[in-house]
């Protein structure tokens, strides 16, 4: 195991927290976008986007599990962004017959992001943003520690 896999680690927990924290402020300011999207000669509403984190560096169950029988070191180097994807739950639809991208029936889709559901995932974001600048900043002064033992 290397003296900077925690750096490593938290490192990569801090840059998925940041990119979690773009994508839920990419849907609060596109919260009452109606034209985001030219699909087929008709105008489509923001879709709300989520990230999805997956663990980076970790071999198969098997190989993991055989390598800690061993007392091999195990190569675990935190999490990473797999994919962006898009909410697929259906528009709100809104009665404005005066809005320009009213319908025939005076209907207004308006895109599925949901304020309330992006804070929360705004403040979960930013409590691991800042677990992981916790953790980063005890194993610095673990390392600062063990250089004063030289003294």
């Amino acid at each position: 195991m290397s003296l900077f896999n925690g750096f490593n680690i938290s490192a990569s927990g801090l840059t998925a927290n940041r990119m979690r924290m773009d994508v839920v402020s990419s849907n609060i300011a596109n919260a009452n976008t109606t034209r985001a999207q030219l699909v087929n000669g008709e105008w489509v509403p923001y879709r709300r986007k989520s990230v999805e984190l997956s663990q980076s560096g970790v071999s198969p169950f098997e190989q993991q599990l055989q390598s800690m029988m061993n007392k091999e070191s195990s190569h675990v180097s935190g999490v990473k962004v797999s994919k962006i994807k898009e909410d697929q739950t259906p528009f709100t639809l809104t009665y404005d017959p005066t809005h320009s991208d009213a319908d025939e029936d005076g209907y207004v889709r308006s895109p599925n992001v949901d304020p309330i559901k992006e804070m929360v995932d705004l403040m979960s974001a930013t409590r691991s943003y800042e677990a992981n600048v916790t953790a980063l900043n005890a194993s610095k002064n673990m390392f600062m520690k063990a250089l004063e033992i030289g003294k």
